[in-house]
């Protein structure tokens, strides 16, 4: 046997994670506003890359499988370049089409009225006004300023207006003070007596509560606003602890009330701020934009499309190219090549990540379609391997496809992994139930129970196998703590004494 250097030819396949491939992977699982985002700053890099006024370039609507299709789709074409695996010829594609810019007498172009009537002001003579009451609302003060500006109002003294200035200063998110009076006094070198008697009237400030210690005395001074701080409300402050508990026998003892008034009492605490500063800087919340429209057909089935609103729309400029590039320098033609290349991945990578978006929510659709139809008690559980196995995709493109999409239904805005539900076996074999059909239906059989016949975790494990469902006391347990519903002894009590 000969030892010795020697050549050998082997071919073989791998999948070799390029940068490409990891950023179409990225795109993918972006949500709208992060591929927004992306694709501007792709905008601003490459000279080739451009915005699209078009409105056909991406394929938008797409029937539920299973479902009544659409009788015409201009998009269809587009669709089956976006699935090829090659971008088309330069003379076949809408892409390569330069839309020549017409020139307009008198237009902009001429300084004509247009040229001034074009912004979102309106017309050159004022005589229409697009723009929106909420333009013209002043913007709200933050909760320092207004207590600043109280402070001013209310203080005479420079040095109490430095102790309020700092106690602003010290308010948590909530509106409380986590630093003791000692404290206090000792870093502004006062004392306590002094700190304690301008806290007590910035207690009243607007929001009243603020500056409160406790929880305690924050509810006290929005009580004693009103009026309705008397011994009975008093006693139910000192006892908070057992309202937390729903104990009303030893609340209606401790208050030496009876069990009508003692509900009044609670429903007034109910109607007080216990975070005051919370309802005064919250940002007001901003509403999911979906991903993915569906509406009825007229026939009984779904049409699915993609929201135009978060739809990037961009295109490969290949005239400009073909026009600079054979005039250019050995090293600009490189530059220029690299830059349509680039974007002509971007253009496809855009297109087949709308047609996955759309494949798989139409699958999602068609496998969930009795909740659509009928609600949640008709939700049927579902995994990532099904919709893959269906769709011909991995389970972990499934995965990136649903992370922080949404889809419009007739039901709601919700994310495509709220439909992904784990099953729960049914009894003497039966049909699976949906993890989340079964919280519903432990929810509605709680709210449905009468005072005097509260369910204990017992009742409703033999009320939910009577109904075909093979579940385990430990799991009803779990599934009612997160839906954050007391035990059945803290529901009877709260029952005991009449709403």
């Amino acid at each position: 046997m000969a030892i010795g250097p020697r050549l050998e030819l082997r071919q073989g396949q791998s999948l070799v994670m390029t940068p490409q491939l990891r950023q179409a992977i990225k795109l993918l699982q972006y949500s709208n506003l992060e591929v927004a985002a992306f694709v501007e700053s792709e905008l601003e890099r490459n000279p080739l890359l451009e915005r699209a006024e078009a409105e056909d370039l991406i394929p938008r609507e797409r029937a539920a499988p299973d479902q009544t299709p659409l009788p015409d789709r201009p998009d269809a074409d587009t669709a089956e370049r976006a699935q090829a695996d090659t971008l088309p010829a330069a003379g076949e594609s809408p892409l390569d089409a330069e839309h020549a810019e017409p020139y307009d007498a008198g237009g902009p172009a001429d300084g004509g009225p247009a040229a001034f009537g074009s912004g979102h002001g309106g017309t050159t003579d004022f005589s229409e006004d697009d723009r929106g009451i909420e333009a013209f609302a002043a913007e709200r003060p933050s909760l320092r300023e207004h207590l600043g500006e109280q402070l001013r109002l209310n203080f005479a003294d420079p040095a109490e207006r430095l102790i309020g200035a700092h106690l602003i200063a010290l308010l948590c998110p909530a509106g409380r003070l986590t630093a003791t009076p000692e404290a206090i006094a000792g870093a502004m070198g006062v004392t306590v007596e002094r700190v304690e008697a301008v806290r007590a009237r910035m207690l009243h400030f607007d929001p009243t509560g603020l500056f409160a210690r406790d929880l305690k005395e924050c509810l006290a001074a929005q009580l004693a606003e009103r009026n309705r701080l008397d011994p009975a409300m008093a006693a139910l402050l000192d006892h908070l602890d057992l309202l937390a508990k729903r104990d009303m026998r030893r609340l209606m003892a401790a208050c030496a009330v009876d069990a009508e008034d003692l509900t009044e009492m609670i429903a007034e605490l109910r109607a007080l701020d216990p975070k005051p500063a919370w309802s005064w800087d919250r940002t007001p919340m901003v509403p999911v934009i979906p991903d993915v429209l569906m509406r009825p057909d007229g026939a009984g089935g779904w049409i699915l499309e993609l929201n135009p609103e978060t739809l990037p729309r961009v295109l490969a400029n290949r005239g400009l190219y073909t026009r600079i590039a054979p005039r250019a320098a050995k090293e600009d033609r490189g530059f220029l090549a690299e830059q349509l290349a680039s974007a002509n991945w971007l253009v496809k990578s855009l297109a087949q990540r709308s047609q996955t978006i759309l494949k798989v929510a139409a699958e999602i659709v068609r496998r969930q379609d009795g909740f659509l139809r009928h609600g949640i008690a008709h939700l049927r559980p579902l995994i990532l391997r099904d919709i893959a196995a269906e769709v011909e995709l991995h389970e972990s493109t499934v995965s990136r496809v649903t992370a922080n999409k949404y889809i419009a239904t007739p039901r709601g805005t919700f994310e495509l992994k709220y439909f992904f539900t784990t099953a729960i076996a049914g009894t003497n074999g039966g049909a699976t139930h949906s993890a989340e059909t079964v919280r519903h239906r432990i929810r509605a059989l709680v709210e449905a129970e009468p005072p005097h016949g509260v369910l204990s975790d017992d009742d409703l494990v033999a009320a939910l196998r009577q109904e075909g469902v093979d579940i385990a006391r430990r799991t009803v347990a779990k599934y009612r703590e997160a839906l954050r519903i007391p035990s059945s002894v803290q529901r009877k009590r709260e029952k005991s004494v009449p709403a």
